[in-house]
């Protein structure tokens, strides 16, 4: 039985968004009954929820200084959204939910240039060398010049955009909710190629963004596989089945590849939701490894050795990025909903539900020092660049810092 309440809010509102698609009173009420017997499945009749692990204290071993902290708005609005941070060029990029983008000084935080909208933002910002790209709930792609922040083109795509879009040699690879992925033209939006899998009646609502690789578009899907596309045409290079569904109901066959992929050395990782971590080969997607007791849906980073896992218990994992055998796992966290954990220089650092930001060790994952950036949930994964990591917040806070040694 799962007790999470965190795939229950994932999951109810898909449920409830299906609801107006069906026809009849009856098939509304029936509707109306799977919703009520997700809640009651999750929740067992009453909220036997585990709660998130309390914070400990303990003797600090670095020195976190914060070098700015800015607001963006309304952040996310308190919805699920893949509203997060881009750092481009000196420039760090934000947006809102209501329409506002921002960019400011990355060093010192503010404002380069500010543009308010009336777009119902999603998704972003994807940034390039001179375009900044924003996804849209109501189906839109939307441009903008990174220098000036002036609108350079909208484009309507198939449905909700819930992935940060990606741009590369002049195309934008956006993701949408129905299963596409769609290449636009960087320089005016217009489509260059779709390329298309059904989504399964349930699913994680969310998609992630898919990465580039030599000269192919590499994506997970909710059915567990992972696939290769021709950047130039979308045609699909090769597709590899990591997550294997199992059980007899369509929660416990739950396997969405949610997360974003990572790669280096010629070498993909990703992870599902409840079919483990995966390791293939970038050229033709052979499975190297499979450890199938590491699941996430927040993401996996890695450094020159290592892969770093929020599993779905907000445990953080280190593994061996040639076996993917575990290193060690730091479970003091547990169930504090964390982000993506993102490793730099020697540190860990991981984001949760009440705003605070961790540090750990890369040597053992023990806990070395913690900041409080806001009293709203971090979702987005915190982005490093010049040892100075940017976290942004779900209520619009957006901060820079750096670690120093005691």
């Amino acid at each position: 039985m799962l007790k999470n309440h965190k795939l229950l809010k994932l999951l109810l509102p898909l449920l409830w968004a299906a609801l107006p698609l069906l026809n009849g009173c009856a098939a509304l009420e029936a509707g109306k009954e799977l919703v009520g017997s997700a809640s009651s499945y999750f929740l067992g009749g009453e909220d036997n929820t585990e709660p998130p692990a309390p914070l400990t204290e303990y003797e600090a071993e670095i020195e976190i200084e914060r070098l700015w902290r800015e607001s963006t708005g309304d952040g996310t609005d308190d919805q699920y959204l893949k509203l997060a941070v881009s750092v481009s060029y000196g420039k760090v990029l934000s947006a809102d939910r209501g329409g506002l983008i921002i960019a400011r000084d990355s060093q010192t935080g503010e404002v380069v240039w500010e543009t308010e909208t009336d777009f119902a933002f999603s998704a972003g910002p994807g940034s390039g060398i001179e375009t900044v790209i924003m996804g849209t709930s109501n189906a839109e792609v939307v441009a903008f010049d990174i220098d000036s922040g002036e609108q350079k083109w909208v484009t309507e795509v198939s449905s909700e955009v819930l992935a940060v879009p990606v741009i590369a040699q002049g195309k934008v690879l956006v993701r949408t909710i129905d299963g596409k992925i769609i290449a636009l033209s960087e320089k005016d939006g217009s489509q260059q190629w779709v390329f298309e899998r059904n989504v399964p009646a349930l699913s994680i609502r969310g998609t992630g963004s898919p990465i580039i690789v030599e000269d192919n578009v590499i994506a997970g899907y909710a059915n567990g596989k992972i696939m290769a596309l021709r950047l130039d045409d979308g045609k699909n290079i090769w597709e590899t089945s990591i997550a294997i569904p199992s059980g007899r109901s369509e929660v416990e066959r739950l396997v969405d590849l949610d997360v974003d992929p990572v790669a280096t050395e010629g070498v993909i990782f990703i992870a599902s939701y409840q079919g483990g971590t995966s390791a293939v080969l970038e050229i033709d997607g052979d499975v190297l490894w499979h450890n199938e007791d590491v699941s996430s849906y927040s993401g996996i980073s890695y450094d020159w050795r290592y892969l770093y896992v929020s599993d779905s218990s907000s445990d953080v994992w280190q593994l061996d990025q040639r076996n993917g055998a575990a290193l060690w796992k730091q479970d003091a966290l547990r169930f504090r909903r964390l982000t993506t954990p993102v490793a730099y220089d020697n540190f860990v650092v991981v984001g949760d539900f009440a705003g605070y930001v961790h540090w750990l060790a890369g040597s053992d994952g023990r806990q070395l020092g913690r900041t409080q950036v806001t009293e709203a949930a971090i979702e987005a994964r915190p982005v490093v660049v010049d040892n100075t990591v940017y976290i942004y917040a779900k209520d619009g806070t957006l901060a820079a810092y750096k670690v120093r040694k005691k």
